[in-house]
């Protein structure tokens, strides 16, 4: 079941063969949702709940293309940063988990967590769920209910909690604030993701048709249409966010190529900056592979749990940590009162060098490895890692151990000719080395638009979010490659001439006040 789990936050292909009989069976039903929809429930009571008694209810929604758990004893996945049915039940919730909208029993047609469709699906479950005999409510009709998850179950917390207030508190995990930034950066496709995406929804759902008109045009190298692009970017939270009332726990993941550390920080500024209290936590995993230490596994399920105690269960005395906490390349834990934090001095470099546009010896693909699981094995072949054609610019060491956290800034002052018959307007992608392992950080890579039509240019972007220790001695690299398994084929031939390549590595210090900014969150503060 821990290998279903995992298979199905990225991948999910042929998932109903890798589900194990459950120990005992969930008490199923069909909620009708607002258009006729019926969508397939599982209901758990929490463990040792006495007949009579009631107790509040986590709803934990699958990842992409996955069927609800049935599981009554399901543990935590913490390289993908979930916790699983056994776990909430243990910790003394009822456990509520679906079939999605369109996947497996449920009915209807998949809309990516639309907040028409997916979103007021959970309305109708939280009716449903407010005539439990279990259900501890708030008033009638008004269930006390939280929310956990990972993916696809991520997001749809955030979607659901922007429209449905009776929702009191919600722990999303690997989620995304905006499905427009997240895979399709720039205008440049996250190819390999969206293409592993769209052959698991495939199989495991009824899609909706322009998911796989979007994907059809990414193959083919083809920008999304007006239509393709109004249709992902009203899937998921973006806006919507603005809306949201529940307390909220955010977890991501440093090696997440998919939703990138930033997607988190969108929704946790937009929630902070509206009073609602928030909390964001980065670990090593997500969507892809955690290369480096990853440091205690079991700190994704001790913070959940106490976020829930502290809002759902309304036990104030549980304390909730810091507002901020994340983990190195090297498995070490940091905390800050907030994010950003306050600013150190900054690591810089300034190089030059002439790139040849082809697709070879670019950035990726790593092993596979079977002990990353079935979703670190799927996710290799799009894994980017250190390339051979690339120009680099090393990063002076610093004289004292420097934490670099946060969202490098690249400025290139360039000149280049397009080969005939290729397009003018492409990409090349930077990324940050850590030459002590040789591995990428975060095994993250960012695509920068260039014109390669014999003028000088000069392009200045902030690159995908980081959170490494620099140490003297040990030196990062920028690279800047001409292809990555992470986006589209480079289809452009040619060279580009980088005769000014300039970084900015943001290094922070978290003993100091950090940017002014609205405290919302006395738990997490220590209260």
């Amino acid at each position: 079941m821990e290998m279903s789990r995992r298979v199905c936050l990225g991948i999910c292909v042929a998932v109903a063969a890798l589900v194990l009989p459950s120990l005992a069976a969930a008490r199923t039903a069909t909620v009708t949702s607002f258009d006729g929809t019926r969508i397939h429930v599982n209901f758990f009571a929490a463990a040792g709940l006495r007949a009579g008694h009631r107790a509040p209810t986590v709803m934990m929604g699958p990842g992409w293309g996955s069927p609800g758990d049935t599981d009554p004893n399901d543990g935590a996945a913490p390289f993908v940063g979930t916790v699983g049915v056994g776990t909430l039940r243990h910790a003394g919730f009822n456990v509520l988990t679906w079939d999605p909208r369109g996947f497996y029993k449920s009915g209807g047609t998949v809309e990516v967590d639309s907040p028409r469709y997916e979103g007021r699906d959970v309305s109708a479950m939280i009716d449903w769920l407010a005539r439990q005999p279990q259900a501890q409510l708030d008033h009638r009709g008004d269930p006390r209910v939280g929310m956990a998850g990972g993916s696809y179950g991520g997001g749809i917390q955030l979607v659901a909690a922007a429209i449905d207030h009776r929702i009191d508190a919600i722990v999303p995990d690997i989620a995304w604030h905006s499905l427009t930034t997240s895979l399709d950066k720039y205008g440049d496709s996250k190819l390999g993701w969206s293409s592993l995406l769209y052959a698991a929804g495939s199989i495991a759902g009824r899609l909706d048709p322009l998911i796989g008109e979007a994907n059809a045009a990414s193959v083919a190298g083809q920008p999304l249409t007006a239509a393709e692009y109004d249709f992902f970017a009203s899937r998921g939270p973006g806006g919507l966010v603005a809306r949201i009332h529940a307390p909220t726990l955010l977890i991501q993941g440093t090696a997440d190529n998919l939703f990138t550390l930033q997607e988190a920080v969108d929704n946790y500024e937009i929630l902070r900056d509206h009073g609602v209290p928030v909390k964001m936590l980065w670990f090593c995993g997500g969507h892809g592979v955690c290369r480096t230490n990853p440091g205690d596994q079991g700190l994704i399920a001790k913070e959940t749990i106490a976020w829930l105690d502290h809002y759902l269960k309304g036990r104030t005395a549980v304390r909730t940590g810091p507002v901020f906490e994340w983990v190195d390349q090297n498995g070490a834990e940091h905390t800050g009162s907030d994010y950003p934090l306050a600013a150190s001095r900054s690591l810089t470099a300034t190089g030059s060098g002439t790139l040849t546009l082809s697709t070879t010896g670019g950035s990726g693909p790593i092993p596979g490895d079977p002990a990353a699981g079935p979703l670190g094995v799927a996710a290799a072949g799009i894994t980017p890692a250190t390339a051979a054609n690339a120009v680099n610019v090393t990063v002076p060491a610093p004289a004292h151990r420097a934490l670099v956290v946060g969202a490098p800034r690249l400025s290139l002052t360039y000149r280049g000719l397009a080969g005939s018959g290729t397009p003018v307007r492409t990409y090349i992608y930077a990324q940050i080395v850590d030459d002590a392992t040789g591995k990428l950080l975060g095994n993250q890579v960012t695509p920068i638009p260039v014109t390669l039509d014999g003028a000088g240019h000069t392009v200045s972007e902030p690159l995908e979010i980081i959170a490494a220790t620099d140490r003297p001695g040990e030196h990062l690299r920028l690279q800047i490659a001409a292809s990555t398994v992470a986006y589209e084929t480079q289809r452009t031939t040619g060279a580009i001439d980088l005769s000014r390549v300039h970084i900015v590595l943001p290094t922070v210090d978290p003993g100091a006040t950090p940017p002014a900014h609205r405290r919302t969150d006395p738990a997490a503060a220590g209260a």
